[in-house]
């Protein structure tokens, strides 16, 4: 190997010397004296995990965390073997002590760390702007083009700072993608400067050459850059946040509501998306929840205005999945009706139908959404109906007929299964004709066990992970969820599936999900699992039913779906069955889907009071 002369090893930095960034980077400074075989390998190591961790958010943050809480245990324990000249004994004792408790509580306390790491981030960038921009204000003998780009980044990291409080979870997404980057480059530089090394004999070492003047406007175009980087993308969020729904004052909750459910507290004309040839009112109505606990609902009542011989036949509507947060009621959004995948409105309005189709407790009212919770759900709708006869009293379009039908799709199916069987007991006076349950989550352990397996399941299992832990005390959110994904899933659940925000759910999911599930522990064991369990429909329903599934489904898988029928069956359930090939979750509810015809016609003979066979002797 080429004879050559080392560069003096720098003298050791004092105690008060190093900075926090130097002691959350450990490992430059132990490869400083280390023998370039070692660097070569540490390099070829750290390339193939950068590579690996800039597509593995999760891993990426763990990783992150752990590798901060080793460099402060590092620097800390450097300070404790410094020798005397780098500060007193006692002063070493503290900060050397003091680095090494900091290191092991954000190794232990991950989830903690990587919470407030967009919060640290947001505010060291702030502060950081702040600080640029009084420099660059105050540096009167320094160049222009240094000034330029020094008030130049200094608005762009205020911009960023302001950007990272609002997405934390963007946030969070970009410093895992960036640490995974790092580390590759980090990796082929000290693989560069280990080859160098060992061909030379010489170590390469920082540049201290003045910058000539093409890289200092090549600074200049570099902050002009990253300002119009941070001015876009604050403008990517503020179009994102201004397509959010906001909550009408109609949800606010009167300060007078009585206890017993299914009675009218308001109501007004709704006018949104309502079809040609129908009226609609969107109404508030007393409910209760899970445990029987008081509380108010919304839904929108829509009557045909075609003329009727007698009563008009009713269809109740139990939605799906439009979101957890409050402002995701589908009364509240642009698209009240297909947000929550209600087919069949224009043959409603054609037949002359009455449709009732309650938001469910928790969504645009206050509180909790029952979200896959059976009896919450179930008493929504059932209470939804009891609100709509009272509205019938006040208006003579309405003319509604005594029995329903219950419609729903997948968590609207669920709700619909429950409604059914809950019904006899809990609204005696509410007449069912008969269920149509389409792509239900009937089994709710199947469900969400599929959700880690699926391309952005994450997003659902967000909504599960934040309904469950908030209305059943003995499943905790912290016990299920990984501390790397708990920002993500929290973000998750405050964005509605219709609003453009939602593309960053969906982006953070399908990355999580390309890594590992967000799940601590099998969702489907403990607490969780047990109350998954109690959510599974299986109550008797004594009215016909008819469930509807794609078998193309990813999300409730048809498989699933067959093992829950078989159990319906096995138990006594009378019942119809029909899949539908080459259908998903949602097409199998859109235009042009088969299952329409046979939803109408099936409605229609109840509404007839046609005799029901079911039809689990010939299942397979």
């Amino acid at each position: 190997m080429p004879q050559g002369t080392k560069q003096a090893e720098p003298a050791a930095e004092p105690v008060m010397g190093r900075s926090l960034g130097d002691r959350a980077r450990a490992l430059p400074a132990l490869l400083a004296r280390a023998p370039w075989w070692l660097v070569l390998a540490v390099g070829a190591v750290c390339v193939w995990l950068g590579f690996s961790l800039a597509t593995k958010p999760l891993s990426s943050l763990g990783a992150l965390t752990f590798y901060v809480g080793a460099s402060f245990i590092i620097a800390g324990i450097a300070d404790l073997i410094d020798d005397e000249k780098a500060g007193s004994g006692r002063l070493r004792m503290v900060l050397g002590g003091g680095w090494i408790a900091a290191g092991v509580v954000v190794i232990l306390w991950v989830g903690g760390a990587i919470a407030v790491l967009p919060i640290f981030i947001a505010v060291s960038l702030i502060v950081s702007g702040m600080l640029r921009g009084i420099g660059g204000i105050k540096g009167a003998g320094r160049p222009a083009d240094e000034r330029i780009s020094v008030l130049v980044l200094a608005l762009a990291d205020l911009i960023f700072g302001v950007v990272a409080l609002s997405w934390p979870d963007v946030t969070l997404l970009l410093v895992a993608v960036l640490f995974g980057i790092r580390t590759l480059l980090f990796g082929l530089g000290r693989i560069w400067n280990a080859l160098a090394e060992a061909f030379t004999g010489a170590r390469k070492g920082p540049a201290q050459d003045k910058p000539g003047m093409a890289r200092r406007w090549f600074r200049v175009i570099g902050a002009v850059l990253s300002l119009a980087l941070a001015v876009a993308a604050a403008g990517i969020g503020g179009q994102l946040r201004a397509g959010a729904p906001d909550v009408a004052a109609f949800y606010d909750t009167p300060a007078l509501v009585p206890a017993e459910p299914g009675v009218l507290l308001k109501s007004e004309p709704f006018t949104t998306l309502v079809p040609a040839g129908a009226k609609a009112w969107r109404i508030m109505y007393t409910t209760t929840l899970d445990e029987g606990q008081p509380t108010v609902a919304t839904a929108v009542v829509l009557t045909s205005l075609k003329p009727a011989n007698g009563p008009r036949p009713v269809i109740t509507w139990a939605h799906g999945t439009t979101g957890f947060a409050r402002a995701c009621a589908p009364s509240n959004l642009s698209d009240p009706f297909w947000s929550g995948a209600l087919p069949a409105l224009d043959e409603i309005v054609t037949n002359g139908w009455v449709l009732v189709t309650t938001d469910y407790a928790g969504l645009g009212t206050e509180g909790t959404q029952p979200y896959l919770i059976g009896q919450g759900e179930a008493r929504s709708v059932l209470d939804s109906v009891r609100a709509a006869k009272a509205l019938d009293l006040e208006q003579d379009e309405l003319e509604m007929a005594a029995e329903t039908v219950v419609w729903g799709h997948s968590q609207g199916g669920q709700a619909a299964l429950w409604t059914g069987g809950l019904a006899p007991s809990y609204a005696p006076d509410v007449k069912i004709s008969g269920v149509v349950a389409m792509a239900p989550a009937g089994d709710a352990i199947g469900l969400v066990g599929n959700m880690p397996n699926m391309a952005g399941g994450s997003l659902f299992a967000s909504y599960v992970a934040a309904a469950y832990a908030d209305t059943y005390p003995d499943v905790s959110f912290n016990d299920y969820i990984t501390p790397a994904a708990r920002t993500f899933v929290r973000q998750m659940s405050t964005r509605c599936l219709s609003e453009p925000g939602v593309l960053v759910s969906l982006i953070s999911a399908i990355a999580i999900d390309k890594d590992k599930t967000i799940f601590a522990k099998d969702p489907t064991s403990g607490p969780l699992g047990e109350r998954l369990r109690e959510n599974t429909p299986v109550l008797p329903i004594p009215h016909p039913l008819f469930i509807a599934q794609g078998d193309a489904d990813p999300l409730v898988i048809p498989s699933v779906q067959d093992a829950y029928v078989a159990a319906r069956c096995e138990a006594g359930q009378e019942l119809n069955y029909k899949k539908y090939a080459g259908k998903d979750h949602m097409s199998v509810v859109s235009p042009g889907s088969p299952l329409l015809a046979d939803l109408l016609d099936w409605t229609q003979d109840r509404i007839d009071g046609k005799p029901f066979s079911g039809d689990c002797a010939d299942l397979p």
